[in-house]
């Protein structure tokens, strides 16, 4: 059982930056594929960015795309994700996901269904 635990969340101006941190318990957290996905109150959890297990091949949703850096350090069993140029739309509460595979497809990657373990999320709130 992988436990997820995502730290550095907060409150954020517009046109800033914020890097969560997506920490695991499992040392062999580095055979899992890792995703970030969001959540803005009344509305759906969508995708954000996912990294292989490598670190080699990583996916953005186009919202992100150019502001956020998905990157991974196996040696600390932690999964981080850069966001710069913070938009109000950015709002939402953050959840790391891992998943069993170590490269899944694209479809796959950005689908909350193949993720196995999920964290508790954290609060990213941008607002001036």
């Amino acid at each position: 059982q992988v436990q997820l635990v995502e730290s550095g969340g907060g409150v954020v101006q517009p046109g800033g930056s914020l890097r969560l941190a997506c920490a695991a318990s499992e040392r062999t957290f580095s055979n899992y594929a890792v995703a970030w996905f969001r959540q803005a109150p009344g509305k759906e959890r969508e995708f954000v960015a996912a990294i292989s297990a490598s670190g080699e091949t990583t996916v953005y949703a186009d919202s992100v795309k150019g502001r956020f850096t998905i990157s991974r350090d196996n040696a600390k069993n932690t999964v981080y994700l850069q966001m710069n140029s913070l938009k109000p739309e950015d709002t939402a509460v953050y959840y790391c996901a891992a998943a069993r595979v170590a490269i899944p497809t694209t479809a796959q990657a950005m689908s909350v269904h193949v993720y196995d373990y999920w964290g508790q999320g954290t609060q990213v709130t941008v607002s001036s």
